[in-house]
């Protein structure tokens, strides 16, 4: 299986383990954490042609990933 760019221990080196600790700990964080990786995958398949979606599909679901992984980054500075 191909590298997938975007993944969380890449966007947050210095947090590796806190992700883990709050992925086991929080609920919320975990279910961020899993719908993060979801749209980030679903991205993936966009960009290598594995699932062609349309511009617009894929420009939303850039919007969602950012917005999860802005309020991840918020519960990591917390």
């Amino acid at each position: 299986m191909s590298h997938t760019p975007h993944e969380l221990p890449e966007e947050f080196p210095n947090a590796i383990d806190l992700i883990h600790k709050l992925k086991l700990e929080d609920a919320h964080f975990a279910r961020l954490s899993e719908q993060y990786h979801e749209v980030n995958r679903a991205i993936h398949r966009a960009e290598t042609s594995v699932e062609p979606v349309s511009e617009a599909h894929e420009t939303e679901l850039r919007r969602k990933r950012m917005a999860l992984k802005d309020e991840i980054a918020r519960m990591l500075n917390a």
